[in-house]
């Protein structure tokens, strides 16, 4: 079987599902770092240290993302020149992309290094947790080049129509992060301190692979290291595409480090850790569901570069009907078989397991409302529009939740857990709608001005 997928003439449904089951893997495997992490410290170390390491989640994301958000647009940027058949801009496309990558990972290791602890007390970690958490959180930040360099070129690769081969990478890096997670807690007494330092080392490991990967590529997404340097164009296109994405993903982690503040308002251990496990396994929930956005992004940005708006109608439809059907049984088997989940993380406290099910009530079973806001913001990415997607998600989520949490959560009878979490599926419905609609307009502005596209169609009613 072939490892790369002609997204451009393979029939599509078919097509989409190989392509993305392996991104699905591969998520998963990354969202086993943390996993892992939490399980091993859980097992060992008790509920306190699986509190410290889940208090890092939510600002961990909230820097990362802006930079995380760059790959998107590298991504965009690739699957339109491939699907126009520029390799000259392909080439000089990946180069800055890895470029991007080096400066973003070195950037984000200094702020991460040097801030840890600030941000932690702003977000009102506890004083027993917030030593632990700083330790953790520095020394993930430690080795942030590695998973920028990681995620740029994982998603060069699924732009190429290649989304085995990080699965391959991710199978090999996660297997070692799970043996350093024992080796450090189990064997040199290591708490939180051993399982950062174990996904470190396992993110280093991922990024020399895929590196190598395109290194030894035979076509214009090949990468080769003495021709690494910003090409002006494509870093514009990248940050004219990506920042607004980096943008929207941070300030959607700003609701979720609110969400977070406001979880620590309770000043319950119990609370804490069972809604950062529940969060946790909602992880593998949404990664499944993330997977139709990723494949809605590359297939409909190749196809808008080769001027084939026929086709990117229907890969907007197929994802999400896939991504209904996918979110809908995992989001329900999650809350179903709920309480098992929670027991692999918390050994120590019944009352957390009570309250991660809270979470998973109110957040598992309606998560599908996600999936199909995030197709929706991948399809007008992959047309090459990144900054209405921004503007919807933002008002749309963000700004509905944070006005929730500051309006309705202050009121001393809806100060709870089940007020707090009812402003997820709120905002992801209202977001979803207006992203469609998004879409819809989008893509008659786009394919009616495109004259390649004109040309076809009006060649084939004259046929």
């Amino acid at each position: 079987m072939k490892k790369s997928i002609d997204m451009i003439h393979d029939r599509l449904a078919p097509s989409i599902i190989r392509y993305t089951i392996p991104i699905i893997l591969t998520s998963i495997l990354q969202l086993l770092f943390n996993a892992a992490d939490l399980v091993i410290v859980g097992r060992f170390c008790g509920s306190i240290c699986v509190a410290a390491v889940s208090a890092t989640g939510a600002i961990t994301n909230l820097i990362v993302n802006l930079f995380i958000g760059l790959s998107v647009g590298a991504s965009v940027a690739v699957a339109h020149s491939i699907g126009g058949k520029n390799d000259e801009e392909t080439h000089q496309t990946v180069h800055t992309a890895f470029s991007t990558a080096l400066v973003g990972g070195i950037i984000l290791t200094i702020v991460g290094v040097i801030f840890s602890e600030d941000f932690l007390i702003l977000m009102k970690t506890p004083e027993n947790v917030l030593p632990l958490s700083t330790v953790y959180m520095r020394i993930y930040f430690g080795g942030m080049i590695f998973c920028m360099i990681y995620n740029f070129c994982a998603a060069i690769l699924r732009a190429a129509g290649d989304s085995k081969s990080p699965l391959v990478f991710l199978t090999i890096s996660g297997v070692v992060n799970v043996l350093l997670n024992v080796f450090f807690v189990t064997v040199l007494h290591m708490n939180v301190d051993g399982v950062a330092l174990a996904t470190t080392i396992s993110q280093g490991i991922s990024a020399v692979l895929v590196t190598v990967a395109l290194m030894r590529r035979t076509d214009a997404c090949r990468l080769m290291l003495r021709k690494i340097r910003f090409y002006k164009k494509q870093l514009f296109k990248i940050i004219r595409i990506g920042l607004p994405a980096g943008i929207q993903g941070s300030l959607f982690s700003i609701s979720n480090v609110i969400v977070q503040s406001s979880i620590n308002s309770f000043n319950s251990d119990a609370i804490m850790s069972g809604n950062g496990a529940a969060s946790n396994l909602e992880g593998f929930v949404f990664v499944i569901m993330n997977a139709f956005h990723q494949s809605a992004v590359n297939y409909i940005g190749q196809n808008a570069g080769a001027h084939n708006f026929g086709r990117i109608k229907k890969i907007f439809a197929i994802c999400l009907g896939y991504v209904a059907v996918a979110g809908g049984v995992a989001g329900f088997s999650l809350w179903f078989f709920g309480k098992g989940l929670l027991g692999i993380y918390i050994t120590d406290s019944p009352d957390a397991i009570t309250y991660g099910m809270i979470r998973l009530s109110y957040i598992a079973i309606p998560y599908l409302v996600c999936g199909l806001m995030d197709v929706s913001t991948g399809a007008l990415r992959g047309l090459g529009s990144s900054f209405v997607p921004m503007v919807i998600t933002v008002l749309g989520v963000c700004g509905i939740r944070v006005a929730w949490i500051y309006t309705i959560f202050q009121i001393p009878q809806y100060h709870t857990q089940e007020c707090l979490y009812l402003s997820y599926i709120i905002s992801w419905s209202i977001t979803f709608i207006v992203q469609t609609i998004a879409f819809i307009v989008v893509y008659k502005k786009k394919s009616h001005s495109d004259p390649l596209w004109q040309a076809q169609k009006l060649s084939r009613s004259t046929q």
